[in-house]
């Protein structure tokens, strides 16, 4: 299937009796045309993680951006977050981006191969945080912005299983700098073991999965689930 067929994909999952959709990349921002509404989080990052089928509407939800959070603090303890380069303007880095904020980094540079939209989601971001500084920047001023930097976000497909590769030169990378990836498939990515090997302090993408899935379950079902056994099995089957 296509990912423009996500419309198709919502009509058989309920009418097969489903009541909810975990929704992830390509998807995101694809699947909103076709949904009835959108909770706050979800109209404010323009990124839809999770469908919700009630008696006659198809609500959005965005779990992702309280999954990073609380991924990172898990992962990260204690970590600075002056100055972070978030790599992504996508769904997810709309969504990263925003649990950056809120975890409270001062300046946030936005970098995509698409230096507009770039622009675009680093607007959204600064309007929404007023007392940070947010901006964007283009691919090749990451040997710039990386030796200042505490830490990088990376939130493109690079490096998943079908995308296998670093996202940009690991000679970039420096052990004053923490790395984080969202990829979780596989858990050990290219770019985290470049940066375990200079030094730097890592956050895989098992955190955020993790944790954006505990929110997501008890949206769906009105039950907490136990993180810490979820974490546990996640990582038996994804390592």
């Amino acid at each position: 299937l296509e990912p423009e067929q996500i419309g198709e994909v919502l009509t058989w999952a309920r009418a097969l009796g489903f009541n909810a959709l975990n929704v992830t990349h390509p998807c995101k921002r694809l699947v909103i045309p076709h949904l009835d509404e959108l909770d706050e989080a979800a109209a404010a990052l323009g990124a839809v993680n999770t469908v919700i089928f009630t008696s006659d509407l198809m609500v959005g939800h965005n779990t992702d951006a309280p999954g990073f959070a609380t991924g990172f603090a898990e992962g990260l303890p204690g970590a600075e977050i002056t100055n972070v380069v978030l790599l992504g303007a996508g769904g997810a880095g709309a969504a990263v981006g925003q649990a950056l904020l809120y975890l409270g980094v001062d300046h946030l540079s936005v970098v995509d191969v698409d230096v507009d939209r770039a622009i675009v989601l680093s607007r959204e971001l600064a309007s929404r945080h007023p007392t940070a500084r947010v901006d964007a920047s283009a691919y090749d001023k990451l040997s710039v912005l990386l030796p200042g930097s505490d830490g990088v976000v990376h939130c493109t497909p690079t490096g998943m299983a079908e995308h296998p590769g670093l996202p940009f030169d690991a000679t970039l990378l420096h052990p004053g700098l923490w790395v984080a990836d969202i990829v979780y498939r596989p858990l050990n990515t290219a770019l985290l073991n470049a940066a375990r090997q200079v030094g730097c302090r890592t956050l895989d993408g098992g955190h955020m999965a993790v944790h954006q899935a505990t929110t997501a379950f008890e949206l769906i079902t009105g039950i907490t689930p136990d993180a810490d056994r979820m974490s546990r099995h996640f990582r038996s089957i994804a390592a």
